[in-house]
This record gives C-alpha cells, structure tokens and sequence, in this order.
C-alpha cells in the first residue's frame, strides 16, 4: 500500500479482516506499506499490521513479495502510481477519485487494459458500493422493482471546513487534490447515481464555489485533515469548497447533486433518493443498515416507505458477518471491497468499480467545472 493516512487505515483494516471473516481462495498478505516519513510510515506499519515500510513508493513496486498495489495517495500521484505498478505486473486498486484530470484518467485505463490482456486486474475504491444497503438497493432497482427511472437525488454534506481557521491542507489545493467537495464528494455521489440506475450521467448543469478563500498555512507536510499552522502565514485555497448540479441519465431520467464541505452540522451525511414509474428507494449512510422501500404497486390505503433492516444473512455480504440486526459499520465497505478485488484475481475476472468506471466518473466531473465555469450553461458529458 503507498499512503498511511486516514485512507491507508481504512484500507489496513479491509486487507487485515477481509480473509478472517470471508472465505476467500486467497488470502491478503499486508506485506509493505510506502510513505515519505521514515519515522511515521513505522509507526503506521505496525499500528495497522504491515511487515515491511519503505520511504519510496518505487521500492514497494519492485518488490518480488508484492503482487498488488494499493493507491492511497492524494490524486496527483495515483496516475504515476498506478500505471507503473501495472507495468511492473501488479495488480491495481486505487483510491477515488481516479485522476485528477480527464487526460491521467485515460492514460491510467489504457494501462489497466494492456495488463488485463497479462492477466492482472484494476480497480477503483468507490466503497460506498459495497454498503449492503446499496448493494441491496442495486438489487432491487435491477429486478425492476422501481420501473421506469424518472428522478435520482444524491446530496453529500460535511462540515469540517466550516471554520475559516482550519489550515489549508492538501485537499485544497488543486495541484494536489485536483477539486474540492467536487472530487472528494461529488465523486461518491455520481457513482453512485450511475451505479445504482446502472445508466451513466449525458449532460450537466452547475455552480461551484469557494466561500473562504485564504487558509492558515500549515507549518509542515501534512497529508491529512488536520495539522500545525504556520504563524500569519495564509494560502490560497484553490479548489471549490461546494458544488451544485444537475443532470440528465441517458434515458431521460432527471438527476441532482449537492456536494458540500460547508454544512454546518452535518458530518458524513451522504443521502441517495431514486424515484420509478413502481416505486421508490432511499438511503441515508448515517443510517446505513437501513434501506427505505416504497412499492407504489400496492394499494394506496396501505402503501407507503417501508424501513428494511439489512442484516439478514440474504442480503449482499452479510454471510460472513453477525446475526441479523447486528450493525456494521464504515470500516466494513473496505473489508467487502478487499473480499470482492481478492476474489476477482483469484477468478481472473475485471472487478468492478474498474478504471474505466473511473473514468466516466472523472468526465463527468470535467463537465461539471467546465459548466460551473460558464455560469450553469448545460454540458454534455463525452461517452
């Protein structure tokens, strides 16, 4: 794995669970994790269970021990990253979003396809696919259960940059981060939208904006969400720190998204609402164990949203985990998405989300700043 932080832990713990609670052909080994830091790459190594630590991400490709790369960097390296270690004829997972432009983006898919033709796999971490609920709702949605398409809603508020002291940290600086709520949140909210409807977004209209536009500088490298800032020193924050969009799904299905690091109040809040000709669907990550269901097919006197609980052993992924009303929790979409990459290596099949899914992603988000940059004008996404 390359990066320790806030990601690199909640990847340490899919890798070191996923083989004790699933049955798997293969089982993860955490062989060496990369970081700049001698000292804090260390100390990460044995907080979450790694063998080896190396300060040079190269170093980790090369080594014979290692078969698969992890990508928890921030996005201006997954490119370099990524496609060197498929070069080097390891598999891939990265982190979202997959690049920070369109350009990178596709370079990175054109090395996915070459190394699939080797035999190796590429994939992109959208975990919010592996949520039983989501997957579950997927579910629903491809049995017909909802009809015809007509509305999608997905709304992703935090808070943590409400106040203007917080120090300028990499996620927001553009060269770094490559957007701001857009690409950090916005990035969850459309793959989930075209995951779920299993349709992919045709055209745009947006407005960003950035509402504290100068940070604390911090005194020194941080690469998560918090850290010293240097006395007096402010810097330009150059990403937005919210974003506003509509969108059309290619069979005319109507979609909007709001993502936000600017809502006081709300922490993780990621909502998915889907409306069909039969019914409708919703979810709340804050509440991630439930589902909200609505069969419009049923008599109007006793219709209406129903909560299922998703803890049964029936449900997507929870044959391996407690019995039914037992709650998981964040930590364990990074465990069904190591299960899910390990058994599409050991099949040889192309694991999903895959570089190109990211891909799609990522024009869509280009459209989104393209259409935001000309005050909202509607942007068709190239397919």
């Amino acid at each position: 794995m390359v990066g320790y932080a806030f990601m690199g832990a909640a990847h340490s713990q899919g890798w070191r669970t996923a083989g004790r609670v699933f049955d798997l052909p293969m089982r993860p080994v955490l062989a060496a994790v990369a970081g700049r830091d001698p000292a804090a790459v260390r100390a990460a190594a044995d907080r979450h269970g790694w063998a080896a630590a190396e300060t040079d991400w190269r170093a980790l490709v090369a080594r014979d021990d290692v078969q698969l790369v992890d990508v928890c960097t921030p996005g201006d390296s997954h490119a370099e990253i990524a496609v060197a270690a498929l070069e080097a004829g390891k598999h891939v997972l990265c982190e979202k979003p997959l690049a920070n432009s369109v350009a990178e983006a596709e370079a990175m898919v054109a090395a996915a396809e070459a190394a699939a033709a080797r035999g190796q796999v590429a994939m992109v971490g959208f975990n919010y696919r592996r949520v039983p609920a989501i997957a579950y709702a997927r579910r629903l949605i491809t049995q017909g259960r909802l009809g015809a398409l007509r509305h999608v809603r997905v709304t992703y508020l935090q808070d943590w940059l409400v106040d203007p002291d917080f120090p300028l940290t990499w996620r927001l600086e553009r060269e770094r981060a490559g957007s701001g709520a857009l690409g950090d949140l916005g990035a969850h909210a459309v793959d989930l939208a075209q995951h779920l409807t299993g349709e992919l977004l045709v055209g745009v209209s947006a407005l960003t904006e950035t509402f504290v536009r100068e940070r604390p500088r911090l005194a020194g490298v941080s690469a998560g969400l918090s850290g010293a800032a240097a006395d007096g020193a402010y810097g330009a924050v150059t990403v937005d720190d919210a974003a506003l969009f509509t969108g059309r799904l290619a069979s005319g299905a109507l979609a909007s998204f709001e993502a936000t690091r600017m809502a006081a109040g709300r922490k993780n809040a990621l909502r998915v609402e889907i409306n069909g000709e039969k019914g409708s669907l919703a979810f709340d990550l804050e509440r991630l164990n439930e589902l909200s269901f609505h069969d419009h097919t049923e008599p109007a006197v006793s219709a209406g949203f129903r909560r299922i609980l998703v803890t049964e052993p029936q449900h997507p992924y929870l044959e391996g985990w407690w019995p039914p009303g037992h709650a998981l929790g964040y930590e364990h979409t990074f465990v069904h998405q190591a299960r899910d990459l390990v058994l599409a290596v050991a099949s040889g099949t192309a694991p999903a989300p895959s570089f190109a899914d990211g891909l799609q992603v990522q024009r869509v988000l280009a459209a989104v700043e393209e259409s935001a940059q000309k005050n909202a004008v509607y942007t068709p996404v190239p397919q």
